[in-house]
């Protein structure tokens, strides 16, 4: 029975990664700055660049500021911005707000999700700081967010497999679940295999054997 295919999404936050993303088997790219932070918004220079030469799908980051993804009212006008900006310029773009209880910002997410049609949404790892996972997900749904990507909650996606597992489940097709965090070459396809998924994200290139 033949494997069934995978998509490999690479995080990268300078040209030389994105060159070696890119002949090294990334069928998708998330554009990022500073990945020591988790990610940022990729600086301008940075995002013209891959805009004008990356030819895979090109999902970016908006995240002005490190720290709790709780951005005060000023950072939050500007990733309104960045959405409205990019929206047509960029097929996806990849964010995550949440409020004071660890749940889902609804309200300012719903924003984002508006700003950036027709683009498509990813929920970043935030996802994993949430406290009710299984609504968590029904939540993104409803917002029409995209996909997530998660470690299920763990500190890797291989140790938080079996979430992983429940939340492909329980997604149904409906959003796509995306396993990251530690994804490497050497266990990428049993990850696929134990979770169901279809996609992986990594910041490190490699091919799916």
């Amino acid at each position: 029975m033949p494997a069934v295919p995978l998509l490999l999404e690479v995080c990268v936050d300078s040209r030389e990664r994105l060159s070696a993303a890119l002949a090294g088997g990334a069928r998708r790219i998330e554009l990022c700055a500073r990945l020591d932070l988790d990610g940022l918004s990729p600086e301008p220079e940075l995002l013209e660049h891959a805009l004008a030469t990356c030819r895979v799908p090109l999902h970016v980051m908006v995240r002005p500021a490190p720290g709790p993804f709780r951005p005060a009212s000023p950072e939050f006008g500007r990733m309104l911005r960045e959405c409205e900006q990019l929206a047509r310029r960029a097929p996806g773009l990849v964010l995550g707000l949440l409020d004071h209880e660890e749940r889902i910002d609804l309200p300012r997410t719903r924003e984002l999700v508006a700003a950036a049609r027709p683009a498509q949404v990813t929920f970043h790892r935030a996802f994993d700081r949430v406290c009710d996972f299984e609504g968590g997900l029904e939540q993104l749904i409803e917002l029409g967010v995209s996909r997530v990507l998660t470690s299920g909650g763990a500190p890797t996606a291989w140790e938080g497999r079996a979430r992983l597992a429940a939340l492909v489940e329980r997604a149904r097709g409906r959003i796509g679940v995306l396993p990251g965090g530690g994804v490497r070459a050497d266990h990428a396809r049993a990850l696929a295999a134990a979770t169901g998924a279809t996609e992986l994200h990594s910041s490190t290139p490699f091919v799916l054997a």
